[in-house]
């Protein structure tokens, strides 16, 4: 087997840049363009360089390695959409302001795909004509789109970015099942092996849909979620899953309030 080639530093595109950029509010977004991984094409989209492209390769190779473990198997679907799909489900109308609509040179509606639950299954339909073909599970790596209102965190929320989805097509509920295990199982292995400290996360399923949602979420500084974890169990959920059940509070105790002077202080 043929060595690898070496690629020189001296030879590697990374201009490196000496302050902040002027739109960085995340630590993140400040590191990867000073050091030469990304730089910002318009807002919310972002060129990958030499050094990020190696490293977001990697990423891939990871995920894929435990997909294929699982047995899934991995396709690429286009990211530009017809629009009779989103209509069906009603999510055309549903997605609002962050689906990205365009028209062809004939008035025919498409989009640019922010998620391909709707083409997954169309072509599960057109391929598995029998009981006897299903289970199957399915993934892709693909660009998704999504008109986000505050596109700042660099590459944490994009306008274009890269996601790894999948989907099982299962015979009965035991098997749905099954295939969430596995799942499940397979994206705590791609964790560890990034080496990334997260919590798992019960979460609102929003436009996906679904009886149950789960988070992987990695504490940081940075970042639009928020989530409560219990550091005496396992449990832990996004703010937003929460039910929060308040105990009544007996007042006939709490002494009536009163003023208190406090001459000459500033607060």
């Amino acid at each position: 087997m043929a060595n690898a080639p070496v690629q020189r530093m001296s030879q590697l595109m990374a201009k490196t840049l000496r302050d902040d950029p002027a739109d960085a509010e995340v630590l993140s977004h400040k590191l990867l363009v000073r050091a030469g991984y990304v730089r910002r094409t318009a807002a919310g989209v972002w060129s990958w360089l030499p050094l990020g492209k190696r490293v977001l390769a990697n990423v891939e190779r990871i995920v894929r390695e435990e997909m294929d473990a699982i047995g899934a198997q991995e396709v690429l679907l286009p990211a530009l959409l017809p629009r009779e799909p989103y209509d069906a489900t009603g999510r055309w109308d549903e997605y609002g302001q962050e689906l990205f609509r365009l028209k062809d040179r004939k008035g025919g509606d498409y989009l640019l795909g922010p998620t391909h639950e709707e083409i997954f299954t169309l072509l599960v339909k057109d391929q598995c004509t029998s009981y006897k073909d299903l289970p199957v599970v399915l993934y892709q790596i693909q660009h998704k789109y999504r008109d986000e209102a505050r596109p700042r965190a660099g590459i944490l929320r994009g306008r274009e970015f890269l996601m790894k989805d999948s989907y099982s097509f299962d015979l009965e509920d035991d098997g749905l099942a099954r295939s969430y295990a596995l799942h499940r199982e397979a994206y705590q292995r791609i964790f560890a092996r990034l080496g990334l400290d997260y919590r798992i996360c019960a979460a609102t399923a929003g436009a996906m849909g679904g009886s149950r949602s789960e988070e992987f979420l990695a504490p940081a500084g940075a970042g639009e979620d928020t989530f409560a974890d219990c550091p005496d169990c396992d449990f832990a959920a996004n703010t937003e899953a929460i039910t929060y059940a308040l105990k009544p509070v007996d007042g006939s105790t709490v002494p009536p309030a009163e003023d208190i002077p406090t001459p000459e202080q500033a607060t």
